[in-house]
This record gives structure tokens, sequence and C-alpha cells, in this order.
């Protein structure tokens, strides 16, 4: 009590009358008290000096090991209408059953013969492409008897022209003889005119003469005359040849432009027949997209599309599903001044909701309810919640986790570290020092190395 009042209680009150103050202040008490004091203060010094094994503690949760062993939901690709519900909450589905029904919502698939119609216009633009084929084929062919045919007449356009140039060569020859001759022909009508006139031929042989002059003079006429067509007939033997070039380019360029017309619409109905044959195989697959299927063996967790006409869009989940068979494995999380403390395959003990178990951190030995682990992977980016998570595989070496346990319940993680004694460790809580940082047996060999 405090001293806050003048009146002396102990002075006033005698409490060795009473048995129970003879019975606390004798002296033999206070002698087996100082002997309890001093033999607790010795356990105390040895439990100071016994081994305690540091550890970095977690709370997580039982998952997988294997991502495709863990809890997924199933989501239809397609939006539409649930029709009808082939399994219910907890049925058990291998790899392929259906599991729920579903319509279109999409006025453009609506019809129930899309596929078939589809199947239709790809025979018909088929067809079509043969077509065009044919008609490609029979322009080549034109084309080729176009050019033979070309080739023909030009080769006759040429051999009239060398006609005409012979015979231009022949009337030329024939010119000079004309020639030749009506100089003949003067040169004795002046003989016989010089003879007349000096008495010695008759007036009857210079007629005769000049009639033949003149008979020389209208063939040389003749000659020229022909010598003029031959050579018209040379510039119409090469207009010809120009004639039939221009003629026969004409009809083959109109052939190819043709050919040229068909090829194009040959190729925009292939394109087509791939665009329909894209379509069909889109189609078929889409109605085969209406009937949703378990992707793995496993149980119907949840239907979180219930009922049915109700509507859902395309990647909403519809139903959720866990996987039957599947190797356990335990998420935890380690604080950021712990992670360089844990190293892949460090052991961990591992305690489970739901299973009794008595722990003594320090000393894993004598703890009683927990199982073996090892760490398996190490996340290497931080998790929302501020921590690292690590995943937790159960130890070979170890007894073998529950068979009941259950994916998503919780649990309580304990990674061993140094072996440390015990004042080492109330030191090192009391200044919140981090646990001693070491390296396994084989990362040190290595870094010495």
């Amino acid at each position: 009590m405090l001293n806050i009042s003048p009146n002396k209680l102990n002075q006033k009150v005698d409490l060795s009358v009473y048995t129970t103050s003879q019975k606390v202040f004798h002296t033999k008490y206070y002698k087996h008290f100082n002997r309890f004091l001093l033999i607790f203060a010795g356990i105390a010094f040895i439990v100071l000096f016994l081994p305690w094994t540091q550890n970095v503690s977690g709370n997580g949760y039982l998952t997988t090991l294997s991502p495709s062993q863990r809890p997924q939901t199933i989501q239809s690709p397609i939006p539409g209408r649930i029709e009808k519900w082939y399994v219910q909450e907890g049925d058990y589905v291998k790899k392929g059953d259906t599991i729920l029904f579903i319509s279109e919502i999409k006025n453009e698939y609506f019809d129930p013969n899309l596929v078939e119609r589809t199947g239709e216009q790809i025979r018909a633009k088929s067809s079509a492409v043969t077509s065009y084929e044919g008609k490609v084929k029979a322009l080549n062919n034109q084309i080729a008897a176009l050019s033979r045919e070309r080739e023909l007449k030009l080769l006759q356009a040429k051999n009239k022209l060398i006609q005409a140039n012979l015979k231009v060569e022949s009337d030329s020859i024939d010119l000079e003889a004309a020639k030749t001759n009506i100089t003949i022909a003067q040169r004795q009508y002046n003989r016989v005119l010089q003879l007349e006139n000096e008495g010695l031929k008759a007036v009857t042989d210079v007629e005769e003469k000049k009639l033949k002059l003149q008979e020389t003079q209208a063939k040389l006429i003749s000659q020229e005359n022909k010598l003029l067509a031959a050579l018209n007939e040379v510039i119409n033997a090469e207009v010809e040849i120009n004639r039939v070039q221009a003629e026969y380019a004409d009809k083959i360029s109109k052939a190819q432009s043709d050919m040229f017309t068909a090829q194009s619409n040959q190729f925009d109905s292939e394109a087509q027949v791939t665009k329909l044959e894209n379509e069909f195989t889109n189609y078929s697959m889409r109605n085969d997209m209406y009937f949703i299927k378990a992707p793995q063996n496993g149980f119907i967790n949840k239907a979180i599309k219930a009922g049915v006409g109700e509507t859902f869009k395309e990647g909403e989940e519809l139903v959720g599903i866990m996987p039957a068979d599947y190797e356990l494995a335990v998420e935890t999380y380690v604080k950021p001044i712990d992670l360089p403390l844990m190293h892949l395959g460090e052991e961990v003990r591992v305690q489970f909701d739901g299973w009794p178990a008595i722990v003594f951190s320090g000393w894993p030995n004598v703890s009683y309810g927990t199982y073996g682990g090892k760490v398996v992977a190490i996340e290497t980016f931080i998790s929302d919640n501020g921590k690292y998570r690590i995943l937790l595989a159960p130890d070979p070496n170890d007894h073998p986790w529950p068979k009941d346990l259950r994916v998503g319940s919780g649990a309580y993680t304990i990674a061993l570290l140094e072996d440390v004694p015990i004042w080492f460790e109330l030191w090192r809580q009391l200044n919140g020092f981090p646990p001693n940082y070491y390296q396994p047996n084989g990362d040190m060999s290595k870094s010495e190395k």
C-alpha cells in the first residue's frame, strides 16, 4: 500500500499473534525459498546453454505441386445460353465427359443448317473455280493457235515480198535491155536516114527503121510500167506483213486479256473457297463448343453460372472443377528479411490445420504432429501481401502426409536453420536481429572452389 496516511497500521496492529503470520515469517521458510531460487537459477543457467534450432516460420495453405493439378474453372470460348446440365455439384467426371449444353445467342449463328449450307457454298464456288480453269486453258489454246497462224501468215507475206523483189529485179533487167534496144534502134534509124539522104537507101528502109524505133520506144515505156507495178507489189507485200502483225497482235492481246480476266476470277473464286472452308471449319468447331466438356478427371466443385436459360459472355467462368489426381504441396510466405535464408532443398516442418500437434519450434525433434517438407520453388518477385511465396513438397525421407488433406486448408510452416545456444537466440530476439545467414554445404563448397 502507498504510505500516504499519517496513521501507521503496522504500529497499531501486531501480526505476530496470528497463526498464519507465525508460519509465513518463520526463518525456516526463508531457507526453503532461497534454496528454490538457487535451484531455479541453476536450471535456467544450464538451459541457456542448451541447443536451439533457429527457424523461419510462415503461414500458408495446401496446394498442388503441378499447376495443372490445381482447382480450376471451366469457361466457354463463345457466348451462349445454358440449356441443360448433365452433372451435379460433387459428381466425379472423366476427361471429355459433357458437363452442360449451351445454345447460341448471336443471330448470325441461329441457322441450324449453317454448316451444311456453308458446305454447299463451298461446292458451288469450287465448281466456279473449275469452270474458270477450263476457260483459262481454252484461251491458252486459242492464243497458241493464233500465234501459229500469225507465223504462217507472216511467212506467206514474206514470200510474197521476196517474189515482188525478184520481179522488180527481173523488170529492172528488162528495162535496161529495152534502153539498150532503143539506143541501137536510134543509131540504126540515124544511119539509114543518113544513107537515104546520100541516095544509098530507099525511103522504105527509112520508114521501116523508124517503125522499129517507135516499137522499141513503146517497149521501153511498157517495161517502165512493169517495173513500177513490181515496185508497188513490193510495197504492198511490206504493208501486208505489217497488217498481219498488227491484226494478230490485236487478236492475241484480246485473248490474253480474256485469259487474265478468267485467271483473276479463278483466283478470286479460290480465295472465296478458302474463306468459306475457314468458315466451315469454324462453324463445325463452334458446334462442338456447344457441349462444355471436362478437361481432365476430377470432381465438380461449384456451378458458378447456375440455372437454365442464363446467358453469359465468352471467357466467363461457368463451373469449378478439382482434379482427381494431384500431388499435394504447401504454399507458404516468408518475410523479405528471411528470404536469403531460404534455399532449394531446405528442410521445413509443416503443421496442418485440423491435425493435433505439439510444436517446439526450437526443438523439432521433440515436436509431435508435424510433417516434413522440402523447398522446391522460391518466388523471385514479392507477392501482394508483402512477402515472398515458397512452394514446399513432401519430404520423401519423413512420414507421409495425411491422405485426408484437402487443397486449400491452412498450414503453419517452420523452416529449420542453424543450431545455436538458447542465450544467443534470446539475445537475437531481444535485439530484433535476423537469424544467422548461412549457405548450404553444397553452395559453400562451390563458392570456395
